[in-house]
């Protein structure tokens, strides 16, 4: 597999920096093969069916970006990955240097952060006071870093699903962005049910994929709960001729890592899954995702669902329609051609 293979050329204005003024007011582009076809957002329930199934993923932004400076007065931003307990949690910074061991990080309440450990990627750090007080005194929405522009007041609801309840992610899932709650029980009112998984997406989602990970076909670790409740609503669905629609690629690693054995079982823990072609897909049938940088692990995670030529036809399609990209930007509803799922 050559990242190459997953390159294409995006003009930097189609990188959106604001969200849309009405959430389903964003384009959706139709992608079943190579037939492709120009929607609103809000045409997506002529797109469901009586018996689908609908699955979004629940997990909320933490208000995760904070600022300080070391003892030595060096200015260091602050990325909060994964909170371990009250006090302890995992962290990247961005400094001049990397900081060090034992190493202390004054936040602008006062609050310090000692480094007490080394991961790869990421620092363990101890705070002073209860790290969930602390987000929510001076946190600030943890906006990609593609967004060229400070967070402000609209962010901390818009980068946020309108059905987000459990708290633990450092992105959003952003292809949930586009439902409004009217287009959400437009939905349900065409008989469409809608059920939930749990994936903290984690900063490695922006992260450039390495030779290792190419190597061990493995990516960073999400935590995931795909729960009882769903798994029957999942095999019903399936018994009964209905379409499993993963709304973003973080429902389709969970429900893909939770079907692994062959079959739908309960899931709760970490998932590194790495989705690229060849995969054979158990659960998923159509998937409504926003279109994701080159040479992510994403956009090959897309390309194993429809086919990467498919992909990038679409793609080009969408530049020279002049869609507008990623976090923030419109979304795509795929169906594969071959609707077969492996068994």
């Amino acid at each position: 597999m050559k990242l190459t293979d997953y390159n294409f050329d995006l003009p930097e204005e189609l990188i959106a920096q604001q969200p849309n003024i009405k959430r389903i007011s964003s384009r959706l582009l139709h992608v079943k093969g190579y037939v492709v076809k120009d929607r609103v957002f809000s045409e997506l329930p002529e797109l469901l069916k009586k018996n689908d199934l609908l699955i979004v993923n629940n997990t909320k932004v933490m208000s995760s970006r904070l600022f300080g400076k070391k003892i030595t007065g060096g200015k260091v931003e602050i990325l909060i990955e994964r909170i371990l307990d009250t006090t302890m949690a995992l962290i990247q910074t961005k400094s001049s240097k990397r900081p060090l061991l034992g190493d202390i990080i004054l936040l602008d309440n006062e609050v310090s952060i000692e480094i007490i450990g080394i991961e790869q990627d990421f620092l363990r750090g101890k705070f002073s006071e209860d790290i969930n007080c602390v987000l929510d005194e001076i946190g600030h929405v943890p906006l990609p870093p593609y967004i060229s522009r400070l967070p402000n007041i609209n962010d901390k609801k818009r980068y946020q699903t309108v059905y987000a309840t459990k708290s633990g992610a450092v992105a959003a899932p952003t292809a949930g962005l586009h439902f409004s709650k009217s287009l959400l029980n437009a939905i349900q009112n065409k008989g469409i049910r809608i059920g939930t998984i749990t994936l903290h997406v984690g900063s490695g989602t922006f992260m450039p994929l390495r030779a290792e990970q190419l190597k061990t076909k493995k990516l960073h670790r999400e935590q995931t709960v795909v729960g009882e409740d769903l798994c029957r609503e999942i095999e019903h669905t399936l018994s009964i001729g209905g379409r499993i629609i993963a709304v973003g690629t973080t429902v389709t690693r969970a429900l893909e890592t939770a079907a692994l054995s062959g079959r739908i079982k309960p899931f709760a823990g970490e998932t590194d899954i790495f989705i690229y072609p060849g995969f054979q897909f158990r659960i998923v049938d159509a998937m409504i995702t926003n279109f994701h940088l080159p040479k992510s692990s994403l956009i090959i995670l897309v390309s194993a669902f429809i086919g990467r030529e498919e992909v990038l036809k679409a793609y080009q399609h969408a530049v020279n329609q002049h869609y507008q990209f990623y976090s923030y930007g419109d979304a795509m509803f795929l169906e594969r051609s071959n609707s077969k799922r492996c068994k």
